[in-house]
């Protein structure tokens, strides 16, 4: 326990507020890597298309095993994921298949 009252012990986090999170860092740390902040994503110093297909079929393995707990909060978090599944589409040089992006092994082709 600690003494600072603006410090949630964790013990006292729902579930569904910790699965959020994480999925919210997720998202925000692929955006990044996809160089979605810069004025000019293929121009981003922070642009990693490797690094970026990690986080985003973590955030879909998360989505996929956590959907049923997330209750409102399902929807936003399946468009924020499939908001950036198309964005690294259109990022790379040379697309994947249909089924073969990053995370369709859990989300299903991504149009």
């Amino acid at each position: 326990m600690t003494d600072d009252p603006d410090i949630r012990d964790l013990s006292d986090i729902p579930a569904v507020e910790v699965i959020t999170r994480s999925a919210v860092m997720l998202m925000s740390a692929a955006a990044e890597k996809l160089g979605l902040s810069h004025d000019n994503p293929d121009e981003s110093p922070h642009r990693d298309l490797d690094e970026a297909r990690r986080l985003i079929t973590a955030l879909a393995g998360l989505v996929a095993a956590s959907a049923e707990y997330l209750g409102p909060h399902a929807g936003p978090v399946r468009d924020g994921l499939k908001t950036l599944q198309l964005a690294f589409r259109e990022a790379s040089a040379a697309p994947d298949e249909p089924g073969k992006g990053p995370g369709e092994k859990y989300t299903g082709p991504v149009w």
